[in-house]
């Protein structure tokens, strides 16, 4: 596990989700996770705890239906508003301009040259996750994109990231990295300057492709037993537990739609 107090500029520092019915949500996740709630602050915002500890928000909709129900991935940044503007320059979309989110930090919404979302924090009184890699807290996430190569060039020209790319099967998997970040633990499989993977996926929906997307991963005890969870709770599962190195996955949706994947370590041996 890794406890966290701050996250210097270019690392993914935090994930939430905004949801039509909150309260539903916070019940959804709070059974699943273990996840106890504090708030609401402003805007109907809601942050859930593990140990005490920070490791995710549950918000409102400003309108409820106008918007997708997702899971967002927020990186660290020293200027919301400077980073817009990279992000613009090197192709991709400023979805919403840098906006106070008092008195936590400033905030911009934003979007890869391929479509997939993602935000700018600049944080004042909240950092990010204070607990990650630990059952029921946020691991890490990933982009899942249609264009690897224009992925690359992006993000590194946004925040500095540099690619390794290596085989997974039939399929490519690329660890984005952070020369001179240190972070994670000392035993950890991968660099501990890994700060974001990713996956490509088909560009043509017919074939398995779905649009290009930021997916956030758990950690969790039992794979098996949270998908039976979530579709007793009335959400989906989209992909039903698999086995990769190291690691027993899925990918499930909550009852409103949001959808994210648990991992459950597997021992050693």
């Amino acid at each position: 596990m890794s406890e966290r107090n701050e996250y210097p500029p270019g690392v993914p520092c935090w994930v939430d989700t905004l949801q039509p019915d909150p309260q539903a949500a916070i019940k959804f996740y709070g059974d699943l996770m273990g996840w106890t709630f504090e708030g609401p602050g402003p805007g109907g915002y809601f942050v859930a705890r593990l140990r005490g500890r920070d490791v995710a928000g549950v918000g409102s909709q400003p309108s409820p239906g106008a918007m997708p129900t997702v899971w967002n991935t927020s990186v660290s940044v020293a200027s919301a508003d400077d980073t817009a503007r990279k992000v613009k320059s090197a192709g991709g979309r400023v979805l919403r301009d840098a906006f106070d989110v008092p008195p936590a930090g400033r905030l911009a919404v934003l979007a890869d040259p391929a479509g997939a979302v993602f935000c700018a924090w600049e944080p004042k009184d909240r950092h990010g996750a204070q607990l990650v890699n630990e059952t029921g807290a946020w691991a890490m996430s990933a982009l899942n994109t249609t264009d690897t190569e224009g992925a690359k060039a992006f993000y590194g020209a946004v925040f500095g990231w540099t690619a390794d790319s290596m085989k997974m099967g039939a399929n490519e998997m690329t660890l984005f990295r952070l020369p001179g970040y240190v972070g994670g633990e000392p035993q950890q499989p991968v660099p501990r300057d890994n700060v974001a993977v990713m996956m490509a996926t088909p560009p043509d929906p017919t074939a398995g492709g779905v649009p290009p997307n930021w997916l956030v991963a758990f950690w969790i005890a039992d794979a098996d037993a949270a998908a039976d969870k979530t579709k007793k709770s009335g959400g989906k599962v989209l992909v039903p537990p698999f086995d990769i190195p190291r690691f027993r996955q899925a990918i499930l949706a909550d009852p409103q739609g949001a959808v994210f994947s648990v991992a459950q370590p597997k021992r050693a041996g």
